[in-house]
């Protein structure tokens, strides 16, 4: 698992392979990832907009931003958590997110929360480390 806390408020992501859905053959390997938001502050926050980078192991980068997460502007009162999951496709065995969200207190304060990079790994695959 991976985490970040930013302004008391922690984000947990746990990434996993979807072996059913990929098939690397046709160069298509998908994960899902389960994330947590806790609100460990003492501020009521609402998540208002997601920012991601994707970036595949050819070095290619997408950047996803958008209102929410699954199509939910989640309210956390201190000590809420909001739990999610979503997924990704990619054309290499491997590849890096990571990203923020825009959070706003309830006097309209924005601020970002970090999103822990985590890696995309296929099983099986070989990783070189220098």
């Amino acid at each position: 698992m991976y985490r970040a806390l930013t302004r008391d408020i922690e984000v947990v992501v746990e990434p996993f392979y979807l072996e059913e859905q990929s098939d690397p053959d046709d160069d298509r390997y998908v994960w899902g990832y389960r994330i947590v938001i806790s609100n460990k502050s003492d501020l009521t926050v609402r998540l208002i907009n997601r920012y991601w980078n994707i970036t595949d192991q050819s070095g290619i980068v997408d950047e996803v931003s958008g209102p929410g997460v699954v199509g939910e502007q989640p309210r956390l009162e201190p000590g809420d958590t909001y739990e999610y999951s979503s997924g990704c496709p990619l054309d290499t065995p491997s590849g890096l997110m990571f990203g923020h969200y825009q959070m706003e207190t309830d006097d309209g304060e924005l601020f970002d929360v970090e999103i822990p990079a985590f890696s995309l790994d296929s099983p099986g695959l070989l990783r070189v480390l220098n």
